[in-house]
């Protein structure tokens, strides 16, 4: 990448701009967990100072993608049950509801937006492209933006951006990325007809069955990955 200061445009800092190039980096595992993030390699490549770099990588440690460790610096945070424990149990109290509410209030300009990127999810996905994760996001919150709850807007935003990495893990399953298309489609349709009630319970499936799927792959790559105790003779 070239330097992008001649990317930002009036209303958006160098710092939002940075922000969204890293939060990519990582959403699509181009940073290891393992290894310390090069601040000065990054602010080179991206034609930047290490100052601003860092105020971005501040940023992401708030929005949970990265650790800091004092003389070691940035990190970017593993997958783990736990996490993912947290976050879809957060989304299913909230999402549901959210976009039931949103189903309701939806002007046509939002369905049409809406209907636009299931249909590029849908596209991407079933090429296995790049940007799954990025167009998931985008879909599920074009169905809850037209709830108009600012708080739970962005709640749910946070909560969509530390979800995508387990959405790209979820859909290595073969099969899964066909399912997961026929499930978005199915709570669009019933969105965009005002049917709150069903919209709400099949939201509720969808985010539930992806953390069940993710508790079983989770929970057999950490067995693979820890190291086997000795046979007692």
């Amino acid at each position: 990448m070239h330097g992008i200061e001649h990317m930002k445009p009036i209303n958006r800092t160098l710092s939002d701009h940075l922000v969204e190039a890293m939060r990519e980096r990582i959403l699509s595992s181009q940073l290891s967990p393992d290894q310390p993030i090069r601040q000065d390699v990054l602010a080179a490549e991206m034609g930047v100072s290490k100052i601003p770099l860092r105020e971005a990588l501040a940023r992401l440690e708030q929005e949970g993608l990265l650790r800091s460790h004092a003389h070691r610096g940035f990190f970017v945070c593993a997958l783990s049950r736990e996490e993912a424990e947290e976050v879809y149990a957060l989304r299913l109290k909230l999402e549901p509801d959210a976009v039931a509410l949103a189903a309701e209030r939806a002007t046509q300009a939002e369905r049409t937006t809406a209907e636009q990127v299931l249909a590029t999810l849908d596209r991407v996905t079933t090429k296995h492209g790049e940007g799954v994760g990025a167009f998931n996001r985008a879909f599920h919150l074009a169905l809850i933006r037209p709830c108009r709850q600012p708080t739970t807007i962005s709640i749910l935003g946070r909560l969509q951006v530390l979800s995508e990495r387990y959405v790209r893990k979820h859909l290595e399953q073969l099969g899964r990325d066909e399912r997961a298309n026929e499930e978005h489609r199915q709570i669009f349709k019933a969105w965009v007809d005002c049917k709150s009630t069903k919209v709400h319970q099949l939201m509720f499936r969808h985010i539930d069955k992806t953390l069940r799927d993710l508790r079983q792959q989770l929970d057999v790559e950490t067995a693979a990955s820890s190291p086997r105790r000795p046979h007692r003779t």
